[in-house]
């Protein structure tokens, strides 16, 4: 029987992939807390946890009619944002795949009249910097599996596929880690202030005072394992624009239990402002 051994929401954000010389330019000459905050994270939580598999739910990777999840046996290639190609370019990706988990979770929704899933192992599948990102700081020997956010759930569709999604982890012989890949509060700066607001300090530069104030609300939940607290705000903290619409929390709450979950957060590296997005990584153990 599988388990979840260990999750955590990360932050994806293009600073962690520039050179040290860049992400301290952005930063008024200090280094962003979230690119050695991920380091710990792998050091500390992930590598102690012996996953053989993690799941990242991908908030870059859009569906509409079902949920989706990558089912290819490798996954490896040159990727090039198309959003930020002057940051992310040609950067080399090796993830070997678990298709057997990825198809469990198809088959758990497959007898479902309200939900969907399909797992995928087309080799034109395009991949996604949330999950690209996270390769140089928490990759070892696992498998890694992406799966999308579907742009028409809404929250008791996410929750539902966290509990799809655990249902096929304790079906088969798997150590699973799940990445909840995304940010907190999401908007960004208009363009001719963009590069005002480049720095980290959120007191600064989040992209309004409610915002940051929401964020920290639900980063103190997540501390002290109240999940049933971020479920019921997530309809009001759409005014802030969560990156995803909060599914990659949700589907990672789902998994964990839903409002019954109260795994307890702890945080690696500070809340930080990028662009005017907020941004945080938190590991929750189990």
């Amino acid at each position: 029987m599988g388990s979840i051994v260990g999750a955590a929401l990360v932050s994806h954000v293009p600073p962690l992939v520039m050179p040290e010389h860049e992400r301290r330019a952005l930063n008024d000459g200090e280094d962003t807390t979230l690119f050695t905050g991920l380091h710990a994270l792998r050091a500390e939580r992930l590598a102690p946890a012996a996953a053989d598999t993690v799941v990242v739910i991908d908030t870059h990777w859009f569906t509409t009619v079902e949920h989706v999840a990558t089912a290819h046996a490798r996954r490896k290639g040159l990727f090039t944002s198309d959003e930020l190609p002057r940051g992310m370019s040609a950067m080399p990706y090796d993830m070997p795949g678990d298709p057997e988990l990825a198809y469990a979770f198809e088959a758990a929704a497959a007898d479902r009249n309200d939900t969907w899933v399909t797992a995928t192992g087309d080799p034109h599948l395009p991949v996604h910097y949330p999950t690209v990102n996270l390769l140089g700081f928490l990759q070892g020997d696992e498998r890694w599996v992406s799966m999308g956010v579907c742009q028409t759930a809404e929250p008791y569709d996410f929750l539902l596929a966290g509990q799809l999604l655990a249902e096929a982890v304790a079906g088969l012989d798997r150590r699973v880690v799940i990445l909840a890949s995304g940010g907190l509060s999401h908007r960004f700066w208009p363009l001719r202030q963009f590069r005002d607001h480049e720095a980290a300090d959120p007191d600064l530069h989040i992209r309004t005072p409610e915002a940051a104030a929401a964020d920290r609300a639900v980063l103190a939940w997540m501390a002290a394992g109240d999940h049933a607290a971020i479920i019921d705000f997530v309809p009001d903290y759409a005014r802030h624009a969560p990156e995803g619409y909060f599914g990659h929390y949700l589907v990672m709450a789902g998994a964990l239990g839903g409002r019954a979950c109260t795994a307890r957060g702890v945080q690696f590296g500070q809340y930080e402002s990028v662009s005017g997005t907020g941004q945080a990584h938190v590991w929750f153990d189990l």
